[in-house]
């Protein structure tokens, strides 16, 4: 047997079917806008841009940690270069540009 206990009058019944034909519309054009080739786009390109942000975010940390390491192994904590370690990487690196200005003189010539 049905259930015909509603006291609702015809008028409110047609009002909620308006309410709800709304809220189904509504429904219907968020999915719309969702399932758009440009939406779905759209969140595809801001996944990809926040992925390179977090890793270029990384990747700085790890350049500024590394170039802080270089620099506390040339540097003291009051910011006076270390001779000790400064003078033979400088000889070195002259050594090796003075090596290879020579390897390409014999070349040229």
């Amino acid at each position: 047997m049905a259930d015909t206990s509603d006291t609702r009058t015809p008028a409110q019944i047609e009002a909620d079917i308006r309410r709800r034909r709304e809220v189904l519309a509504e429904t219907l054009d968020e999915i719309g806008v969702r399932v758009h080739p440009k939406t779905i786009m759209g969140d595809a390109k801001a996944k990809v841009v926040s992925n390179i942000d977090h890793t270029l975010g990384r990747a700085y940390v790890e350049v500024n940690r590394a170039v802080s390491d270089v620099k506390s192994r040339f540097v003291d904590e009051d910011g006076a270069p270390r001779l000790e370690r400064v003078v033979p990487v400088a000889l070195v690196v002259v050594g090796v540009v003075g090596l290879l200005a020579l390897g390409t003189r014999r070349r040229k010539g």
